[in-house]
């Protein structure tokens, strides 16, 4: 499924002179980033979720076994997305780094799953459910009952092993002490936005709009969804955890502030327009359904990659960090679930608004 995904974004992209001038936009080193992406950390992220696989193959519950299956299968492409800086690293540290990211966002997705599609996931489970986020990220942290709100069922111990094969391979990530504040943080985000977003409709709207104004001050740039958009996204976890494995422990901050939360918001943005479809059809808030029209989302589109380019500028391995923007935006554009939702035009308006 993770091949299927990336090939049909890949042929998209090799199929459409104006996707093909977005990739090449930036210079000729993106291409060859890519080559190398596809050939090298791909099939090896796909290698490392194939073996989770196994384990969710082998939960004893049917339901819970059905969303792990689901989040594995549906999601894989999230995997390699996750680990795409690792394109950056010497093979023995991209496969550490693979390590460290593969579980974790098997956690995210298996999470996001059951709270969007498991019938006996209250509002009041979620917190507990994503404690399994900030223990995974603490290598001290002890794992505790995180079904302790539901759902019912026996997981066979599988989220337990996420979060103890994430913690395992953190202990060998070098100055793993700078990164902890900032995983803490990210992880406190990622679990209210998690849960005020799925409040009932109409709720979950003013809940997200009161939580954003106890933020405002620090995020005045940003609206209240590209807030929660912000919130929503694994990448301030993932771009420090590259500058650490690069043994600049003094990047780690700027780093954070560069994807956090500007890229960031525009990460969930994007996979909130290819979901539109998927969405509504589940009565799921949509943050791309919140801009008044399609220019406004255009505008804040190019808002939030100009304000992370920018960042990226003060950066060491500036030029990476714009790598995976750019593939990010022109994958999540070229995705299959654009042609199949009808907002291929919507797409192609987003790529020449993006390229200027």
């Amino acid at each position: 499924m993770m091949l299927d995904d990336i090939a049909g974004a890949l042929g998209s992209v090799l199929t459409s002179r104006e996707r093909l001038r977005a990739l090449v936009a930036p210079g000729w080193s993106t291409p060859r980033d890519l080559l190398r992406f596809l050939r090298t950390i791909v099939p090896r992220s796909a290698a490392a979720l194939a073996a989770i696989r196994v384990r969710a193959a082998a939960i004893p519950d049917e339901r819970l076994r059905r969303e792990a299956l689901a989040s594995v299968d549906g999601k894989a492409y999230h995997v390699a997305g996750a680990c795409i800086l690792a394109t950056f690293l010497p093979d023995a540290q991209a496969r550490s780094y693979i390590e460290v990211v593969a579980p974790l966002e098997t956690i995210y997705d298996y999470l996001d799953n059951l709270c969007d599609r498991h019938p006996e996931v209250r509002v009041e489970a979620y917190p507990v459910l994503h404690q399994a986020i900030a223990d995974a990220l603490d290598p001290a942290a002890a794992p505790r009952d995180y079904y302790a709100l539901g759902p019912s069922g026996d997981d066979g111990g599988y989220l337990r092993e996420l979060v103890l094969r994430t913690q395992t391979a953190l202990r060998s990530v070098p100055h793993l002490d700078a990164l902890l504040p900032f995983f803490a943080e990210a992880a406190a985000f990622y679990a209210e936005m998690q849960t005020e977003k799925h409040y009932p409709r109409g709720e979950r709207e003013l809940r997200c709009v009161a939580w954003y104004e106890r933020h405002r001050a620090r995020f005045a740039a940003l609206d209240w969804h590209e807030f929660v958009c912000a919130a929503g996204s694994q990448f301030q976890v993932y771009g420090p955890l590259y500058a650490a494995f690069t043994d600049e422990p003094a990047t780690i901050a700027p780093v954070y502030d560069a994807y956090f939360p500007y890229v960031s918001a525009l990460h969930v943005l994007l996979d909130s327009f290819i979901d539109r479809v998927e969405d509504a059809e589940h009565g799921e808030l949509n943050f791309a359904d919140v801009y008044p029209n399609e220019r406004a989302l255009r505008e804040r589109v190019r808002f939030l990659r100009d304000a992370a380019l920018a960042r990226f500028a003060r950066l060491p391995h500036a030029r990476h960090h714009r790598f995976v923007l750019e593939v990010m935006t022109l994958f999540y554009l070229s995705h299959p679930k654009v042609a199949r939702g009808g907002h291929e035009r919507e797409a192609r308006t987003l790529l020449r608004a993006n390229a200027r």
